[in-house]
């Protein structure tokens, strides 16, 4: 009686409300990332889908369902993205929500063929390998590669929901520092396969299986609380005295001329003020090339580093000089002065459309009014800086959505620092989903995680992952903060995905070569 009600409700007959019923599970979803926190919101929308993609026809109606899920899911978490092209972009108001449409129509190609992929294989199978092993793992094995084509887009991965912030404490956040957000992403889909199981097949499944699936979720989600408590990492110092400033720079004012002066002063302001060890500028704090800045800012700044005895990092854009056969390159650089001798990190992940326009797509500046969009990357090999008499590993805007490239400089790093511009996306979700991004990967390394923005989220996030101290959005501030740097090495931070990847890769050939091998007609032996 209760499995008929269930399937009456997760599986109408029409393709339209299955598809309409999906985009809702998405939509559901976005509700467990930040702000919110509400972590089991995810697993209702995995779910959904994996319920949906159980009682597909076909794979095409398959991937009917995970494109809409995966509109559901972008459309509303992802939509700050209009903001920054057509409040900041300039781009028609028509053209940019097209634009988003087609965006949101790309990312979510990854669930809709992770839905053909898992309807393929999983139709060879018993329903329970099907939700348990083979949905989980397609999911995953896409969500992987939305975040590494084409530079990748991680936003809303399953697995972020698991950092600490919400009312209920997020039972998996234990595991982040041994495989990291994609193993999260993928417990959480066997844990939503192994639900659905459950919910939709219970009559059908034997009492070994009803009493060993829900058995098997607790003890990892009871292992993932146990993790928790594991010391990753050990101090490696004093507490270090640092400062992180917000200078609260419109979008619209920071790279007019006219207000050049305004914005220096206005950061200046803010340094002078602070007495840390390290003080942090935001991302291009310096809305001009660092050699174009007065001396006297730049002395300025040294000398009230020197005189902390410590180090100051200001974000800036910076010109290598040119050659007769090109032209300077550019980067997105942050540069170091004070006790330390001067050194540089330049963002090495650009962001393509916003700090370079792929090759193909080059008309597109016409529609686009983006300064300095056509930067160079820094290089992987970037090694930390020392800063305070600790090695500090920088990373700019968004390229802590990379969790192994953060892990890069480990264990020599004993600080992370994040320095970025969210003016560009407004009073959106979008400062809180990636100020997320860097509770993760102090998770992952179990480091603390600094971050210098310009409108927020300005954080202090230590090696567990919670915030422990913030300025507002929209306000201008200095947060003074005792960091502890650290020393260790996580299990992440020494494979990274890689444990992971290749698990993934060698269930889904695994499965798929067996489906095969039990589908093949048998020769028949005559006597």
């Amino acid at each position: 009686m209760v499995a008929s009600l269930l399937q009456g409700i997760w599986f109408p007959q029409s393709r339209f409300i299955q598809a309409l019923v999906a985009f809702v599970g998405g939509a559901i979803g976005v509700l467990g990332f930040a702000p919110f926190y509400a972590w089991p919101c995810v697993i209702v929308s995995l779910v959904i889908l994996f319920a949906l993609w159980g009682e597909a026809a076909s794979a095409k109606h398959a991937a009917l369902i995970g494109l809409a899920w995966g509109l559901g899911l972008f459309l509303f978490g992802v939509s700050w993205l209009y903001v920054a092209i057509h409040v900041y972009g300039n781009m028609p108001a028509p053209l940019a929500a097209f634009a988003i449409f087609l965006f949101c129509c790309y990312i979510s190609a990854y669930p809709t063929l992770a839905g053909v992929v898992a309807t393929k294989l999983g139709k060879k199978f018993t329903a329970t390998t099907a939700l348990v092993g083979v949905m989980p793992a397609s999911f995953v094995g896409f969500e992987y590669l939305r975040g590494w084509v084409v530079t990748g887009f991680p936003w809303m991965s399953a697995g972020y929901s698991q950092t600490p912030g919400g009312i209920i404490p997020a039972p998996l956040a234990g595991y982040a520092p041994v495989v990291g957000m994609f193993g999260i992403s993928w417990l959480l889909a066997i844990t939503a396969g192994a639900l659905t199981l459950l919910l939709t097949r219970r009559a059908s499944l034997s009492r070994r299986m009803k009493t060993l699936l829900p058995t098997t979720i607790i003890i990892v989600w009871i292992a993932g609380f146990g993790l928790q408590a594991v010391p990753w990492s050990t101090p490696s110092g004093a507490p270090l005295s640092v400062a992180l400033l917000q200078g609260n720079i419109s979008q619209e004012l920071k790279w007019r001329e006219d207000e050049l002066s305004n914005s220096l002063f206005n950061y200046q302001e803010l340094a002078l003020k602070s007495r840390a060890k390290l003080i942090v500028l935001p991302e291009t704090a310096a809305p001009i090339f660092y050699h174009a800045l007065p001396a006297d800012f730049l002395t300025s700044l040294k000398l009230r580093a020197q005189n902390n005895g410590g180090d100051l990092i200001i974000g800036a854009p910076y010109s290598s000089p040119a050659t007769s056969n090109a032209p300077a390159p550019f980067f997105n650089s942050a540069i170091s002065m004070g006790v330390a001798p001067t050194q540089r990190y330049s963002k090495d992940h650009l962001v393509a459309f916003g700090e370079f326009i792929p090759p193909l797509f080059s008309w597109v500046y016409s529609w686009l009014s983006i300064p300095l969009s056509g930067f160079t990357q820094g290089g992987q090999q970037q090694a930390p800086m020392r800063l305070a008499d600790h090695l500090v590993a920088i990373n700019i805007c968004y390229e802590d959505a990379f969790g192994s490239e953060v892990a890069r400089p480990l264990p020599d790093a004993e600080l992370l620092v994040n320095m970025s511009n969210m003016a560009w996306y407004g009073h959106s979700l979008a400062a809180d989903q990636h100020a997320q991004f860097s509770q993760m990967r102090a998770m992952e390394t179990s480091r603390w995680m600094l971050r210098a923005t310009n409108t927020g989220v300005t954080a202090a996030v230590n090696e567990r992952g919670e915030i422990v101290k913030s300025l507002p959005q929209f306000t201008r501030g200095v947060l003074e903060i005792e960091a502890i740097p650290r020393q260790g090495a996580t299990l992440y931070a020494r494979w990274r995905d890689a444990p992971v990847l290749i698990l993934l890769g060698v269930i889904l050939v695994g499965l798929a070569l067996y489906g095969a091998t039990i589908l093949t007609p048998k020769p028949v032996v005559r006597a």
